[in-house]
């Protein structure tokens, strides 16, 4: 059992007192009062206690790192009372060692705060010594914070993972790693996976269950991500999974076949063209990150040149950060959709300029997606999305993906044990080799709109 190493300042000046009364009026009780004032009466004082008490850090030091070290132990004694408080009086918990040997804070101390360390040890004999010590952490620090998707608040298809970006590297994962927690109502295990040093996601084994609410619990404040580096952010983030949504494409066919439901009901099936031979679309698990009704599309911010530039695309629904989308194309002959594989590198739909018509497939199609909705990428040749490369990281079979958290295989922020209705891929993750994993470079910023 463990023993708390709590007292109250008025406690602590009682044994002061005490310990002054002890070695300075001495005394037997039993001896009548008059031969303790009798001349030349001497009674000699009690030893001093055998304990020893040795506080860290020393008393006036600065600069304290929140991790320590700070720590008293007893030697020849046990200790009695340990209090750790700040200028305010608020006490820090700590813990005695069941051997009384040793105490130790419960967890880091925040930064910039003045403290005070009061510790009383108890030799064999019950003579009491007592050991003080203050100190100041660190005030001033650099710090990071991460940058979540999904948007608290938000409703998200079926694919949407937690994806933190946080905004310096991260040496300590796992430490970065236990301060994020995610729980799923209904409860469903859950997996985190590092991709590089500055990003963090946390998904289920399969698609999540319509109307499952997540909550994402960041405790990063004062934690140490990189020496000298802590976090800042103390919160609770919200979504929701909206109703599921997983379409197939099938780039051979030239077709992009809408399935809703936890049975996968087909809605619609939509002529598309995919990427050509010399630009062929990516194959693989792809989710819908963000939703333009226009935008525009240059091929020099993804390295090609000049070989278009189109400041109008309509209904442009993001799959990966280097700039494919599934969008509509109102440029291209009518006849190549449902026929030929044109683009460089996009899906496209039959559109109208402008982007107001809700009744064009590309229309059709953005009205009826979510951020968070799947598309399953089928096709007889064509490199596979690297899982990094936007939320993709379905991509990444299971078992490699639970290798990917820093806490290990059984650890990670698993929330619940009984997994809920899940959509999962439809056949399994569409992959192939999967590069980019917990070793594997981070995603960058999303790139501008890319291709045709």
């Amino acid at each position: 059992m463990r023993r708390r190493g709590r007292v109250w300042a008025r406690r602590a000046a009682a044994v002061a007192w005490g310990l002054a009364v002890l070695t300075g009026c001495g005394g037997s009780p039993a001896a009548p009062a008059q031969d303790a004032a009798a001349p030349g009466a001497h009674t000699p004082p009690p030893p001093p206690s055998r304990a020893v008490v040795t506080a860290l850090p020393a008393d006036g030091a600065q600069d304290v790192p929140p991790e320590g070290p700070v720590r008293v132990t007893a030697a020849q004694g046990r200790l009695v009372t340990v209090r750790l408080a700040d200028a305010r009086g608020a006490e820090l918990p700590g813990t005695i060692a069941p051997d009384g040997a040793t105490w130790k804070p419960d967890g880091p101390l925040p930064l910039g705060t003045a403290y005070t360390l009061d510790a009383v040890a108890e030799d064999d004999q019950g003579q009491r010594a007592a050991q003080h010590s203050a100190f100041s952490t660190m005030a001033r620090a650099h710090t990071f914070v991460a940058f979540f998707t999904p948007e608290d608040g938000s409703t998200v298809g079926v694919g949407m993972p937690v994806s933190l970006r946080f905004s310096r590297p991260i040496t300590d994962r796992a430490a970065v790693e236990k301060a994020v927690q995610v729980s799923a109502d209904p409860p469903v295990p859950v997996a985190a996976h590092w991709f590089g040093n500055q990003r963090l996601d946390v998904r289920p084994q399969q698609y999540w269950a319509a109307g499952t609410k997540v909550t994402v619990a960041l405790r990063l404040k004062d934690v140490q991500g990189a020496p000298g580096e802590f976090g800042t952010q103390t919160k609770d983030l919200h979504f929701t999974v909206g109703r599921a949504q997983v379409s197939t494409v099938d780039l051979d066919a030239h077709t992009l076949t809408v399935r809703a439901g936890q049975g996968g009901k087909v809605v619609r099936v939509l002529k598309v063209s995919g990427g050509s031979h010399d630009h062929s679309t990516y194959r693989g698990v792809m989710v819908v990150s963000e939703k333009y009704k226009v935008t525009r599309m240059n091929s020099q911010t993804v390295g090609m040149g000049d070989e278009y530039d189109i400041k109008d695309v309509p209904h442009a629904m993001r799959l990966t950060n280097s700039g494919t989308f599934v969008h509509g194309n109102y440029w291209a002959d009518p006849g190549v959709f449902g026929t030929a594989n044109t683009s460089h590198g996009c899906i496209g739909l039959v559109d109208t300029k402008g982007g107001a018509s809700k009744d064009s497939p590309a229309g059709w199609l953005f009205e009826h997606t979510i951020p968070g909705d799947v598309l399953e990428v089928k096709a007889s040749a064509g490199d596979f999305v690297p899982p990094q490369n936007g939320l993709n990281g379905w991509n990444v079979p299971w078992e490699q993906w639970v290798a990917g958290s820093a806490l290990g295989p059984a650890a990670g922020p698993a929330v619940g044990s009984a997994p809920g209705p899940a959509a999962g891929p439809a056949s399994g993750p569409v992959s192939g080799p999967v590069p980019g994993s917990a070793a594997g470079p981070a995603a960058g910023p999303a790139a501008g709109p890319a291709a045709q």
